[in-house]
C-alpha cells in the first residue's frame, strides 16, 4: 500500500496541526454523541425508550467497523488533506439531514447509519496527519490533544441540552453542530509533507497482537460509548434534573479532554509501557462506572469523573502506540485496532441498553465495571504480544 503524495504547501506549524486534527475529528464524531445528549427530547417525539438509543448507536458504531479497514486505504491513498474536508463536508450535511428529516424514529437511524463513514475518515485522516507533519518529540501530546476531541464533542451536546433543546428545541441543536462543522473547514489540515512508502517496505505490522489489543479496545469502549451515550438518561431515571444531568456530562467531557492530553503530554517523556497505562487507567475506570450505580448525586459526579477521566481518556495513547508501531502506514494500522474499537461501540450501546430496559441502569453499570476490567486484562496480554513481536523482528535483523 502505497501513501499519497499531496501538492508540496508551507510547513505547518504544530500548533496548527494538532488544532486541524482536534476540530476535525470533532465535527465528524458530534452527530452520533448530539444524539445521545439529545435523547430525553428526541424520544418523546420519536417515540423510543433507551432500547432503541442504544440500537440507534450500535448500528451506528457496527457501520464504522465494517467500513473501517477500506475508509484506511482510502485515507492512505488519497491523503489527510482531501479526506479531511470530505468527512467534515459529510457530517455536516448528516446533521442538517437529521434536523429537517428526522421524522421518525427509523428515519432517525437511516440518517446517521448513511453519515457514519464520516466519523471514521475524520479520525484516520486526523491520525494520518499527525504521523506525517507532527515533531516526533510532540506525537504523544498531539494524540492526546486529538482524542480530546471526543469528549469535547460530549461536551458540546452536554451543554446544547439546557442550552438549545430545552430552549430552542433539538433540531436546532443539530442545525447549530452543522454549522460549527462548516466552521471547521478553516482549520483543516493543508497536508503537502507527506511522501510517498516504497510498496518494496515492509510494513512489519504486528497484527495479532493489534488485533488482541483491538478486542480489549472494544471491550473498553463498549462500556466507554454507553457511558457517554446513557448518564444524562441514566441520571434523569434516578430523579436527577435534566438540565444538571447534561452539566454533569459537561463535567466529565472537561476532565476527559484535560486526561487525554495528560496521557500524550506524559507518553512524549516515556520511553514505553504505554499499553501498561491503559491497562491501569481501565483498571481504574472500571471503579467510576461501579459508583455510578450508587444512588446519589456525589456518586454520579464521582462516578463520572473517573469514568471520563480514566475510563475514557485512553484511546489517543493507544493510538499513539500504534503509530510508533508502525511509522509506514499509520492509517491502516490504527484502522486495524479501529475495527475492534468501533465493534465495542456497536455491541456495548445494545447491551447498556438491553440490561437498563429489561432491569436497571444500576445493573448495567455493574456489568460495564466488570467489562472493562476484563478490557484492562486484555490489554496486558496485547502488551505481552507486542513486545515477543519486537524481539522477534530484533533477532530477525541481527
Amino acid at each position: 500500500m502505497s501513501v499519497a503524495t499531496e501538492p508540496l504547501s508551507p510547513p505547518q506549524s504544530a500548533f496548527r496541526v494538532g488544532a486541524g486534527a482536534v476540530v476535525v475529528t470533532t465535527s465528524t464524531v458530534l452527530p452520533v454523541f448530539l444524539t445521545g445528549a439529545l435523547s430525553v427530547q428526541i424520544s418523546r417525539e420519536l417515540d423510543f425508550d433507551p432500547a432503541g438509543l442504544g440500537l440507534v448507536v450500535a448500528l451506528y458504531f457496527g457501520v464504522s467497523a465494517l467500513v473501517s479497514l477500506p475508509v484506511g486505504r482510502i485515507v492512505e491513498r488519497l491523503g489527510s488533506a482531501t479526506t479531511s474536508r470530505i468527512a467534515v463536508v459529510g457530517a455536516a450535511f448528516f446533521m442538517l439531514l437529521c434536523s429537517i428529516a428526522a421524522r421518525s424514529y427509523g428515519s432517525l437511524i437511516a440518517i446517521l447509519l448513511c453519515g457514519a463513514w464520516c466519523n471514521v475518515m475524520g479520525q484516520l485522516s486526523s491520525n494520518l496527519t499527525l504521523a506525517r507533519s507532527m515533531p516526533a518529540a510532540r506525537l504523544g501530546l498531539s494524540f492526546g490533544v486529538k482524542q480530546s476531541s471526543v469528549p469535547l464533542a460530549t461536551l458540546l451536546a452536554g451543554v446544547a441540552v439546557p442550552a438549545v433543546a430545552l430552549t430552542l428545541g433539538w433540531r436546532w441543536a443539530y442545525v447549530i453542530g452543522a454549522g460549527l462543522a462548516l466552521c471547521a473547514l478553516v482549520a483543516a489540515p493543508r497536508g503537502g509533507r507527506e511522501t510517498p512508502r516504497d510498496a518494496t517496505t515492509p510494513e512489519n505490522r504486528a497484527t495479532a497482537a493489534l488485533s488482541v489489543i483491538g478486542i480489549a479496545g472494544g471491550l473498553a469502549a463498549a462500556c466507554a460509548t454507553g457511558l457517554g451515550i446513557f448518564l444524562v438518561a441514566a441520571a434523569v431515571d434516578r430523579g436527577i434534573d435534566v438540565g444538571l444531568a447534561g452539566l454533569v456530562l459537561t463535567l466529565g467531557s472537561v476532565v476527559g479532554l484535560i486526561m487525554r492530553m495528560l496521557h500524550g503530554w506524559l507518553a512524549d517523556r516515556r520511553s514505553g509501557g504505554h499499553i501498561a497505562v491503559v491497562a491501569g487507567s481501565l483498571l481504574l475506570g472500571a471503579g467510576g462506572l461501579a459508583l455510578l450505580a450508587v444512588p446519589g448525586s456525589v456518586a454520579l459526579i464521582l462516578g463520572t469523573i473517573l469514568g471520563f477521566g480514566l475510563g475514557w481518556a485512553w484511546p489517543g495513547l493507544l493510538q499513539f502506540a500504534v503509530v510508533r508501531l508502525n511509522p509506514t502506514a499509520p492509517a491502516a494500522a490504527t484502522a486495524i485496532v479501529q475495527v475492534g474499537v468501533y465493534g465495542g461501540s456497536c455491541l456495548g450501546p445494545v447491551g447498556f441498553g438491553f440490561l437498563a430496559s429489561h432491569f436497571s441502569f444500576t445493573t448495567a453499570w455493574l456489568v460495564a465495571a466488570g467489562v472493562m476490567l476484563i478490557a484492562a486484562a486484555g490489554m496486558v496480554l496485547g502488551r505481552r504480544m507486542l513486545r515477543a513481536f519486537g524481539a522477534r523482528a530484533r533477532m530477525t535483523s541481527s
